[in-house]
């Protein structure tokens, strides 16, 4: 058709044409059951102006951190974002770039992205990192499904210490595999290797372990790599916090064979949930590159000896194997990657290591602060980073609403995990002022 149909005269005209006598007949293979009776409750059309006036409405309705004091973590940080990142990302040369398919037109996207990649090996210590992946939760459930074609095993041990969101995206892609978990109970915030070595045998594919855990803690990672590393065939997966790792031990030093998680801490702020970053990285072993999912860049040589990047591998991909691929993860995070870049860029080692010392050193000074009150109690004082759990007498619903009423967003309720209490964290930018305040707001509630 190469008109639009406004009159009721062109509209029969174009029924006739495709042989249907009702506009209704085009959807007859949507089931009753799910089809609207009666017409729907849409306002008649407005002027662009109307439209922007109810569009800048409901916008108001929003509080950004800028005007709210956050002490919630759960998998999204509000770190300091430098201002060069927007300056540099909002470049028509990036801002618009699509997927580097023709190499010869993509170099500047492509160079990012390697400088990405090895960033990523850097903070990890792995050999291999891939060109970026949607979010921390698909890149711990693509890691999940690779292990199991790597072992050819389908068993993998999903401890409770894992962040909830990324459990339930790791069983719903394990679903369509057939994978077999083994949920991990366990008490006091960490793992128990005891228990986790009662349930290793050898038809499991992997362990998976968080780092530091979803509160806040520091599992005994040596230890448990042992016993995965005695069940030869078993990997470990761990999900790692990117900004922490300029501080912490790097998951390569012990043990670790395949590392993801999420870098929306990596300079791309908040932004209302997205869009986020995953990032993955593997040994360099040949099992595992023929296995990870998305796209590897590299940079090699033409014929007159320039350097120039180049896709290296993406056979795994829907667009090249359809459906014999590996992963349907198709597409890229580049920009979030290209922020992720920046960012480190611009913290280089002793930034970052600067950011992840403030963290630690400001949640132990709340923790302390907040443990001392009547009525609430620090769970896992001896054992956590930058977030921990706070126990309290009141219901934790009711407070995190009465302080929300304050502007203080208190942290993560751990109903929603199944748990109890609240789960605060604190990054470098909050400001002893605003630490104290939530104390002084926790005394008289």
């Amino acid at each position: 058709m190469d008109y639009i149909s406004n009159t009721a005269a062109e509209k029969n005209k174009m029924l006739k044409e495709i042989g249907i006598k009702e506009i209704k007949d085009l959807f007859q293979m949507i089931p009753e059951a799910v089809s609207a009776d009666d017409e729907l409750n849409i306002e008649s059309g407005i002027s662009e102006m109307e439209l922007m006036r109810k569009a800048q409405a409901q916008a108001a309705k929003n509080k950004s951190l800028d005007q709210q004091i956050s002490f919630l973590g759960a998998g999204a940080y509000d770190h300091y974002v430098p201002g060069i990142i927007d300056a540099l990302i909002s470049r028509s040369e990036f801002y618009t770039a699509y997927t580097p398919y023709q190499a010869e037109l993509s170099q500047g996207t492509l160079e990012a992205i390697y400088e990405y990649q090895s960033m990523i090996c850097d903070l990890t210590g792995m050999g291999i990192a891939n060109a970026s992946m949607l979010d921390g939760g698909s890149a711990a459930a693509e890691a999940v499904t690779m292990a199991a074609r790597i072992t050819r095993n389908s068993r993998v041990i999903l401890p409770d210490t894992i962040n909830p969101a990324y459990r339930e995206v790791i069983k719903t892609y394990g679903a369509g595999v057939d994978l077999d978990f083994v949920d991990l109970e366990t008490e006091d915030q960490f793992i128990d290797p005891t228990q986790l070595k009662e349930n290793l045998d050898d038809q499991t594919a992997v362990v998976v372990l968080q780092y530091p855990n979803f509160y806040g803690s520091i599992e005994k990672m040596e230890e448990i790599s042992k016993m995965v590393k005695n069940n030869k065939k078993t990997l470990l997966l761990v999900i790692a916090n990117p900004v922490l790792l300029g501080v912490l031990k790097a998951p390569a030093d012990f043990g670790a064979d395949i590392v993801v998680g999420e870098a929306q801490n990596l300079g791309s702020g908040l932004n209302y949930g997205g869009p986020y970053l995953g990032f993955m990285a593997c040994k360099d072993d040949r099992r595992m590159l023929r296995q990870l999912p998305g796209r590897i860049v590299g940079k090699t040589t033409d014929v007159d000896g320039k350097e120039g990047f180049v896709l290296t591998l993406q056979t795994r991909e829907q667009h090249i194997r359809r459906e014999k691929a590996t992963s349907n993860i198709c597409t890229n995070e580049a920009l979030n990657a290209l922020m992720a870049t920046i960012y480190l860029s611009t913290m280089g080692k002793a930034g970052l290591k600067e950011v992840g010392e403030q963290s630690y050193h400001k949640a132990h000074y709340l923790a302390d602060k907040l443990d001392q009150l009547a009525g609430y109690q620090v769970l896992n004082k001896e054992n956590f980073f930058n977030e921990f759990v706070l126990k309290t007498e009141k219901d934790s619903t009711e407070l995190i609403e009465e302080l929300l009423a304050a502007d203080i967003i208190a942290g993560y309720d751990l109903k929603e995990a199944g748990s109890e209490g609240i789960l605060v964290c604190v990054t470098e930018k909050r400001s002893k002022a605003e630490m104290d305040k939530l104390v002084e707001k926790l005394e008289v509630l």
